[in-house]
């Protein structure tokens, strides 16, 4: 018999790239642990930033519009459930689509299906049923977010394909994942101003800075199949492009306030939600300075990391908008 210690991951039914003693691992009953590995459940960074530029776009909504309503409670609490359902069918849906490529790439064969513990027939249902619940969350919204949120499963639909046609794949995961912030704000208002828009790229340029440290976990597997990401693209020169991801960041995010924020409520407001931000940069900036994108375990404890960072922007927006 082979040690536990020494069985591979499927056997032991853990993912590789999932931190030991996850929920689904210690508490989630045996039978339901595939199904919720699937949708990535035991690795929850990915529903935060699916649910972070909603947050953003709620509490800053709130300062352009006369405050928060009890609404926005709703918003908030909805949004969250919707990015951990609707990650996790894209995540099915991903892994559906990339099941070959996963059984090549020693990261990712672990995974429920590449591993055989959860059929094609079988996550083609579970998706459905998660996209289904999220529905049900969309219709509490209005109609012009209704109609953005029906628009967004083009973008779910599109981004795992996108690694094989083009060495920007992250541009398709960060036109997706950030769309909450248009979502969330027409949620809120009813409209999308110019500044939701704005936010979005911010969002997007985000997300081409933190996936590209991800993708360089897999940059050598990668090679060898002929998946394309931004992390070979840029290869040694990564470092140049992600401060200047992080900087398009910084500045978009910037601009996005200042169109929200009047200059009739006087400086307290501004100052407060650029102060958020600018402590949202400074995070990022220590990660730069401990940045080692030849280590995967560095790249990926730096990826999770941006968690906080997104965070940080969330209560000073939500003062800004109480002042």
């Amino acid at each position: 018999m082979i040690p536990t210690n020494e069985m591979p991951e499927a056997a032991r039914g853990h993912v590789a790239d999932a931190a030991r003693g996850n929920w689904v691992d210690r508490l989630a009953p045996p039978a339901t642990r595939p199904w919720l590995r699937l949708s990535r459940a035991d690795r929850p960074i990915g529903t935060w930033l699916l649910w972070i530029p909603c947050l953003w776009a709620v509490v800053l909504a709130a300062n352009e519009g006369g405050g928060f309503a009890w609404s926005d409670l709703w918003l908030v609490i909805s949004s969250g459930i919707g990015a951990f359902l609707m990650r996790g069918a894209g995540c099915t849906w991903n892994d559906i689509t990339d099941r070959n490529i996963d059984g090549a790439v020693a990261r990712t064969r672990s995974r429920p299906i590449p591993s055989g513990q959860v059929t094609v027939k079988g996550a083609l249902l579970w998706m459905a049923a998660q996209a289904l619940i999220s529905a049900l969350i969309l219709l509490s919204y209005n109609w012009l977010s209704v109609w953005l949120g029906v628009a967004s499963l083009a973008l779910v639909a599109i981004y795992p394909f996108a690694k094989r046609f083009t060495w920007w794949p992250q541009v398709f995961l960060g036109l997706a994942f950030n769309w909450g912030a248009i979502l969330l704000w027409a949620a809120h208002s009813g409209e999308v101003p110019l500044a939701a828009v704005i936010l979005w790229l911010s969002g997007i340029c985000w997300t081409l800075y933190y996936d590209t440290i991800y993708a360089h976990q897999d940059k050598e597997d990668d090679a060898l199949i002929g998946v394309k990401s931004t992390a070979r693209l840029f290869g040694d020169n990564s470092p140049r492009w992600l401060l200047g991801f992080l900087i398009l960041t910084i500045l978009l995010m910037m601009a996005a306030i200042i169109l929200t924020i009047p200059a009739s409520r006087g400086p307290a407001p501004l100052l407060t939600a650029l102060v958020g931000v600018w402590l949202f940069a400074l995070h990022m900036g220590l990660q730069m300075r401990r940045m080692d994108l030849d280590d995967p375990a560095v790249c990926l404890r730096i990826f999770r990391s941006n968690r906080d960072a997104g965070l940080i922007a969330v209560p000073f927006l939500a003062v800004a908008a109480l002042l």
